[in-house]
């Protein structure tokens, strides 16, 4: 044993394991960086992750750095541009999505202050350890990510279903879901304030 299970998927590559060393789970607060990973994990709807690490660099210019205020600003132009670049996911539905999500992005924050403020209230402000997730029991949507999905479309955001959310919670600290055998589980823990939570099958 002897940790060699833990949170195996971060074996697959260079990237993987770098983004779960370094990323992954770790409570993020600035915008900015919530755009991204939020743009991220709707770009990889029906595609893998690893395939999305590879291709992190080519999003990141494409996309302006993620800045929500620029890709909101984005053109016909622009989605021409982003179609012809070489190594991007070449979906015109997916580009026109991610402009769509800048605008409510900017929206949302400019009605709650932050997108962070916006976030982090759903979990009080901690990182969520749901029981048995540890064990490496973890489901790929929950009632909280069904609660924000609803939101986030109510508010013009696209390709968020409830499935696209929990990675993204997970992804973005709101959720703790390393196992608890992974060094990464425990030094979260030790670092930034979390609450057990029970979960609710419904």
């Amino acid at each position: 044993k002897g940790g060699v299970m833990a949170c195996q998927w971060k074996n697959s590559s260079a990237e993987m394991l770098s983004y779960h060393d370094k990323e992954w789970g770790v409570p993020t607060h600035e915008d900015q960086k919530l755009f991204e990973y939020l743009l991220l994990e709707s770009m990889q709807a029906g595609l893998s992750w690893a395939l999305i690490l590879r291709k992190r660099e080519t999003l990141r210019s494409c996309f302006s750095d993620f800045s929500p205020e620029k890709v909101a600003a984005f053109t016909e132009e622009d989605i021409e541009r982003i179609m012809h670049t070489e190594n991007m996911i070449k979906s015109e539905r997916k580009i026109r999505a991610m402009i769509q999500n800048a605008k409510a992005f900017l929206a949302l924050q400019k009605e709650e202050g932050s997108f962070d403020a916006y976030l982090w209230k759903f979990s009080g402000g901690k990182s969520l350890c749901y029981q048995g997730h540890e064990k490496g029991e973890m489901p790929a949507k929950n009632a909280l990510s069904e609660t924000i999905s609803k939101d986030l479309k109510k508010r013009g955001f696209q390709y968020t279903g409830p499935v696209i959310v929990y990675s993204f919670l997970q992804a973005s600290g709101v959720i703790n879901d390393h196992e608890e055998d992974c060094p990464c589980y425990r030094a979260l823990r030790k670092t930034y304030p979390y609450q057990e939570v029970e979960e609710k099958i419904h």
